[in-house]
This record gives C-alpha cells, sequence and structure tokens, in this order.
C-alpha cells in the first residue's frame, strides 16, 4: 500500500513515516521544507534501512517531493505517477499566536492547501483522507475529560478555526459521498522523540510549547522557563494538559490506516491523547529525573486564552480501532533530552 503524506517532514510527519516503513508501506512524502528539514527524510531512511528518493518517477520506499501542497500541478503527477491508496494530511501551520498576528497567512497555507490537495485526490480517484487536527477545535471545555462528541468552538484562535472549517469541510464531502473514507485525528499535546534520537522536534524560534522551552534551558539556549499562572483551580496551581509521546500519536495514525482498509466508508473523529492530565510543575520535576539538572522558572502572568486543564476521553478510540498510548511521562521526557543531546541544535548542521 502506498501513501501520500503532506507535511510529512515535520516532528510529527516524520515519526510517522517511520512507522508506516516499519509496517511495510510505501510512502510518498510532500513538505515545502518551511518548518521542517530535509535532513529528517534521510534520518528516516536511515532508521527503517529503506530507499530513498527525489525523483517522482521513481518507485523507490521513501520518495520525497519538496513541494507546496497549493502547486496543484506537483499533486497531479504524484497521483498520476503513483497509485496512492491513502492520504494523512498533515500540512499546515500550526502557531496559534503566529495565526494571530497573521490571520490571511494562516487561512491562506491552511485551507487553500487542504481545498488544492483533496480536489487533486477527487481528480484522481482516491477517497482515503486521514486529517491532523487539534484538540484545540473544543476550545474551553466545560469538564473534563474531553470526548469526541463535545462541542466545538473555532473561534479562539485562527489556527483553530482553520482547523475546524477544514473539519467541516471534509465532514461535508462524506455527506455528499459515503464513498470516501475519512478520519479526523485531534491531536492533544505531542512530545518525546525517537528513541533513536535522530528525530526530534525543531522549533523555529522561541518555542510556543512546554516541552520545547524546558528542553532549551536544560541544554542552556534559555536562561529560565516561564511559566504562565500559578492560580489556577488546579492541585498545584499551573496548567494541566494531556502530554503525548510523539511515537504513540504516529502508531495512532496507523491504527487509524489500518481501520479504514477493513471498515471503510465511514466518518470518524478520534481524540489522540493519553486519557490523563499532567501540570506544568509536573513535568517541569519529570524532565529534571530525567537530566538530572535543574530546571530554573519564573511565574509570569497567565496569557490570555490559556485555560486551567484539559485532557482526553480515550475510550471511543480504544474502543474502535484498539489503539492507546503506551509511553509515560518519563519516557517522554528521556527521549526528548535525548534528542535535545545529540541534536543541540536541532536539525541544522
Amino acid at each position: 500500500m502506498k501513501v501520500l503524506l503532506t507535511g510529512g517532514l515535520g516532528y510529527i510527519g516524520s515519526h510517522i513515516c517511520v512507522e508506516l516503513l516499519k509496517c511495510n508501506y510505501q510512502i510518498v512524502v510532500v513538505d515545502n521544507l518551511v518548518n521542517s528539514s530535509e535532513l529528517a527524510i534521510k534520518r528516516v531512511a536511515l532508521i527503517t534501512k529503506k530507499s530513498l528518493s527525489t525523483n517522482i518517477k521513481d518507485d523507490s520506499e521513501i520518495i520525497f517531493c519538496n513541494s507546496d501542497i497549493r502547486h496543484r500541478d506537483t499533486l497531479r503527477a504524484i497521483f498520476n505517477y503513483h497509485n496512492i491508496d491513502s492520504v494523512i494530511h498533515l500540512a499546515g501551520y500550526k502557531s496559534i499566536s503566529e495565526s494571530i498576528q497573521n490571520p490571511i497567512e494562516y487561512y491562506n497555507n491552511n485551507l487553500f492547501g487542504s481545498i488544492v490537495l483533496i480536489e487533486e485526490m477527487m481528480n484522481a480517484g482516491v477517497k482515503k483522507i486521514i486529517f491532523s487536527s487539534s484538540a484545540c477545535v473544543y476550545g474551553n471545555p466545560e469538564n473534563v475529560p474531553v470526548d469526541e462528541s463535545f462541542p466545538v468552538d473555532g473561534s479562539s484562535n485562527p489556527y483553530a478555526h482553520s482547523k475546524l472549517i477544514i473539519e467541516d469541510m471534509l465532514k461535508s464531502i462524506y455527506m455528499s459521498n459515503q464513498s470516501w473514507s475519512i478520519s479526523l485525528l485531534r491531536y492533544f499535546n505531542p512530545v518525546g522523540a525517537h528513541s533513536s534520537g535522530l528525530l526530534g522536534e525543531d522549533p523555529k524560534g522561541i518555542p510556543n510549547n512546554l516541552m520545547p522551552y524546558i528542553v532549551q534551558v536544560a541544554i542552556g539556549k534559555r536562561d529560565k522557563l516561564k511559566i504562565f499562572g500559578d492560580n489556577y483551580p488546579t492541585e498545584d496551581g499551573t496548567g494541566i494538559r494531556d502530554y503525548i509521546h510523539v511515537v504513540d500519536l504516529a502508531k495512532g495514525h496507523l491504527a487509524a490506516l489500518k481501520f479504514q482498509a477493513i471498515e471503510n466508508k465511514r466518518f470518524d473523529i478520534f481524540n489522540l491523547g493519553t486519557g490523563k492530565g499532567v501540570s506544568v510543575l509536573e513535568m517541569v520535576r519529570a524532565f529534571e529525573r530525567a537530566c538530572q539538572i535543574t530546571i530554573p522558572y519564573e511565574i509570569v502572568d497567565r496569557r490570555d486564552g490559556d485555560i486551567a486543564e484539559c485532557w482526553a476521553s480515550i475510550e471511543y478510540v480504544k474502543q474502535k480501532i484498539g489503539w492507546s498510548a503506551l509511553h509515560d511521562i518519563n519516557k517522554m521526557c528521556e527521549d526528548a533530552w535525548r534528542w535535545q543531546q545529540k541534536n543541540p541544535e536541532g536539525y541544522s548542521i
């Protein structure tokens, strides 16, 4: 089976590539390298010992195409040269703060790119897609854990709104033509890295998420961690989130892909999380244990829009596709630290 991955060289996409190749899928990866590195695909090939080519007409186990999914001709050529069975759609900008500053850029990239991709899938007769969505579409949930039936709210920021619009678009496609197989995977908070230390998170500029910020403090890139608020109604006063190891997240895509192959012509929504909440301070302590380094931090004011707690209900995804996360917070921290030690400048050489 051959799978097209859009945005497949990013943090999550590169780990999905490894899991697919380990199960003998062939992959075609499209990535414009705006927020990723070509070195990632070379390391994927190294880890999996699979053949890699940048020639779109080759039949290697890994085909990499440096292109933007808004380039219709590129997608059309891929579908013409390759018998694509399924698409995993990861391409898209993902920073909440950036989306607030540059909303048009986010809508152009995330929405227009998705429209072009889906149109070319239709032209090629490819009707299986797994979409990389986000738990941010739930907005500020009234209670936890959050299950797939909870109300959604894309009004908080353009990034969340773009995800929700794409979800609605895919649902409309399925309602108009139920020969499609569509799975929306709502990620919670991916962290960690591949156990080899060859693949990991490489944020550009100041990290927007907790784990990469902690890692950069530990390696000496930043003086201290800023914790946004310690007066939430939680046990230690800091915000609680559902952190999931990126390899577990990648395996969730594999489980969804296999489920589509068995029970196709469906529309499904799945939460990908651990079903457990971890506070900011708990994460800091876990990382200190992993690296044996004290993480200095300061408490600063809450950020607008931040919520006290959010973690997933995973009963539905466990029941339907037989997937659940295996790695705990200690493993997440150990792997993230190994990646940073081996790659202090990320993928930069």
